[in-house]
């Protein structure tokens, strides 16, 4: 059998926590930041918790992560 490998985008954008919850950044705020609002921008800080619905997915790019 093959090694079962981490997808290398999944690695670069997730990171599990201690609790086994995933946290990732927030998307919208690479470019053309000129038209959005400051507080869009403001809000869009930090990283948030996948959501539930998508850990499926995550799990199956990331095997050795443990989900």
């Amino acid at each position: 059998m093959p090694k079962m490998k981490t997808k290398s985008g999944a690695k670069k954008r997730f990171r599990v926590r201690p609790g086994g919850t995933v946290k990732r950044g927030q998307a919208f705020k690479r470019h053309i930041l000129t038209k959005k609002s400051t507080k869009n921008k403001r809000q869009l800080r930090g990283t948030v918790a996948v959501h539930d619905g998508d850990m499926g997915s995550i799990a199956r790019m990331m095997p050795m992560a443990g989900l």
